[in-house]
């Protein structure tokens, strides 16, 4: 199966003494060993992944693990301390700011934790406004961002305000508006953690749908082993920056790597088996 996004050898450090950061993650410091020599905070450590062009890639670990700063260095929202990144073999690292923003606007979207919504515009106003942005027409836009809203089960809210929209309401426009622009990939920053359970399963089943029809690159962030294992075709699992693990649900269920994996696993069993009784 052809990559869509590799990561090789990316290492983020938070702070001013990056390079002598990086030298003592390279001589096997921990993250509080680094965090106390230099002031600095070890974000990512060394990860090397391939994410394949179609199916949900699931990126997972504790708060702190580093997943959501990850996921921002695939558009380079975050830039790397060192490492490099490709999207379909080109050099992320290297594009020009004008193909950088052309890059997030037409092949790379994003859906927020917090829905990161307008308030002063309307439904069909949100969903469009990526269109508009990067210079679609007026009508164009309209019928793209009306098919996109359909998709996600929002006919006759086109008018309405962000105010006026429950939690689940508020991500489906967030969806749909990544599904507007009709990018190749979507990255996903704990989107549905926010909502109450129930609201939570119908997104998940609304994303496999879509996912089903449309055969996107997904890139999702979760901190919740049940939710990775039910939506994702592969999971890789981060603890403090550095990578732990990466295979299918099955492998990280039935082969954990080391303790902190079973931990995961055994919470996510335990929780399964209390919803059940």
């Amino acid at each position: 199966m052809s990559a869509r996004i590799e990561l090789n050898r990316v290492s983020k450090v938070f702070g001013p003494k990056r390079e002598a950061a990086l030298r003592l993650a390279s001589q096997g410091a921990s993250k509080a060993e680094i965090l106390a020599a230099t002031g600095c905070s070890l974000a990512l450590r060394d990860v090397s992944l391939t994410i394949p062009a179609t199916g949900i890639f699931i990126l997972m670990g504790l708060s702190g693990s580093g997943k959501s700063t990850l996921i921002r260095h695939i558009n380079r929202l975050i830039e790397p301390s060192s490492g490099a990144i490709f999207y379909n073999g080109r050099d992320v690292l290297r594009l020009s700011p004008s193909e950088l923003l052309d890059l997030r606007r037409r092949s790379i979207s994003m859906v927020f934790q917090s829905f990161a919504l307008l308030p002063h515009l309307n439904v069909l106003q949100n969903v469009s406004l990526g269109l508009l942005a990067r210079g679609e027409r007026q009508d164009s836009a309209r019928d793209r961002a009306l098919w996109a809203i359909s998709s996600v089960g929002l006919v006759g809210y086109e008018a309405a305000w962000p105010q006026e929209l429950s939690g689940g309401m508020k991500q489906r426009v967030g969806l749909a508006r990544a599904l507007a622009v009709d990018a190749q990939t979507i990255l996903m920053d704990e989107p549905f953690s926010a909502l109450d359970p129930l609201i939570r399963a119908d997104m998940q089943d609304l994303l496999l749908d879509l996912q089903k029809r449309l055969s996107k690159t997904i890139v999702f962030v979760t901190h919740d082993l049940a939710e990775a294992a039910r939506l994702g075709d592969a999971i890789a699992i981060l603890r403090d920056g550095a990578l732990v693990q990466v295979g299918t649900p099955q492998e990280i269920l039935h082969s954990p790597a080391d303790d902190y994996v079973a931990r995961f696993v055994a919470i996510a069993r335990r929780n399964a088996l209390s919803l059940a009784g």
